[in-house]
């Protein structure tokens, strides 16, 4: 039997999406907000990016918020607002690499969305980060180091996501169309069933 389209799959993934929002999770660099947007598109729902939404409520950017209040004052605001965002319906929200860490986070959602990790490499990842210095995490030590330990930290939370698509170093598009593949053939929509 011939694979279904990618335009089909898509349509498949909207009408069980209903009203409940994707949410994209991994580490800096895996592709969350480039890929979200377009996946976003794709679908015909909005893309939120998590991280600049914490920046609009703080009135700082985020290198800004770590420097003056640190990083726990930070994962609260990421905290409160992933949650007001996962009650916005059906959207593709990126979130931080550290919002999937927090147990109340993961469960809500858990409840309300459908996780998707975006695993990629310790290569493809250093390479994509080199391109966006200013990242918090990687200002006090070397960068490499900081990722690997974020990557033996991380990796088995990221994996209780409801699907894992592999992050490769291809075209935007291609990354997209994997996911909508990946989420058209997941087994887990029956959960909003009597929605």
């Amino acid at each position: 039997m011939a694979r279904r389209s990618i335009a089909k799959e898509a349509e498949t993934v909207r009408e069980c999406l209903g009203s409940h929002p994707i949410v994209l999770v991994g580490l800096m660099g895996a592709g969350k907000s480039s890929v979200g947007r377009r996946l976003a598109e794709k679908l015909g729902i909005p893309f939120v990016d998590a991280d600049l939404e914490i920046e609009t409520a703080a009135g700082k950017t985020i290198p800004e918020i770590f420097a003056d209040h640190g990083e726990a004052y930070f994962r609260e605001g990421e905290r409160r607002v992933i949650a007001r965002l996962l009650g916005q319906g059906a959207q593709v929200l990126a979130t931080g690499g550290g919002a999937f860490m927090n147990d109340e986070t993961r469960a809500r959602i858990a409840a309300e969305g459908v996780s998707v990790w975006l695993r990629a490499e310790l290569p493809l990842l250093m390479k994509r980060v080199a391109k966006r210095p200013g990242r918090p995490l990687l200002q006090e030590r070397d960068p490499e180091t900081v990722m690997r330990e974020l990557i033996g930290k991380r990796y088995p939370i990221y994996a209780l996501a409801d699907v894992t698509v592999e992050s490769r170093d291809v075209q935007h598009g291609q990354m997209v169309n994997d996911v909508v593949r990946a989420l058209a053939q997941w087994d887990g929509w029956d959960r909003w069933k009597n929605d």
